[in-house]
């Protein structure tokens, strides 16, 4: 009966079994050919990769080019640049670098100093001033 019966479905019952959970055929060139598909993905990806470099480099060609069309320097040397003024400016010290000191914020004091009073005065007419003098 099962002579028949697989006469009968022809090359199903092959997947039937696979199905069934039955035991799969082993491929013996199955090694093989996994070990050359890993390769060939292995081969296309360092394509890609070195795609995606030689585009990189041709922006950045084209990032140079305009640096150097409009006087702009990288966000690298402008930081480099910086490090090397504040090293200089401290070159020597033992202590850290001095911060800049904003306006108005100084130890020195302002020789000639306005009261409230005087500010007033300035923006007052003529008259008024002379009231407010005596």
């Amino acid at each position: 009966m099962e002579f028949v019966m697989k006469q009968a479905l022809g090359g199903a019952t092959k997947d039937m079994g696979k199905m069934l959970g039955g035991d799969e055929e082993k491929d013996p060139d199955a090694a093989k050919k996994e070990e050359e598909r890993q390769e060939a993905l292995r081969q296309e990806e360092a394509e890609r990769q070195a795609k995606h470099a030689r585009m990189e480099a041709e922006r950045e060609a084209m990032r140079q080019s305009l640096r150097d069309k409009y006087g702009i320097k990288k966000k690298e040397e402008r930081e480099a640049e910086a490090q090397a003024a504040m090293e200089a400016n401290s070159e020597g010290s033992l202590t850290r670098p001095k911060r800049a000191i904003p306006p108005g914020c100084g130890d020195e004091p302002e020789a000639e100093e306005e009261s409230i009073l005087d500010t007033v005065m300035k923006y007052l007419p003529g008259p008024l001033q002379d009231i407010f003098k005596k």
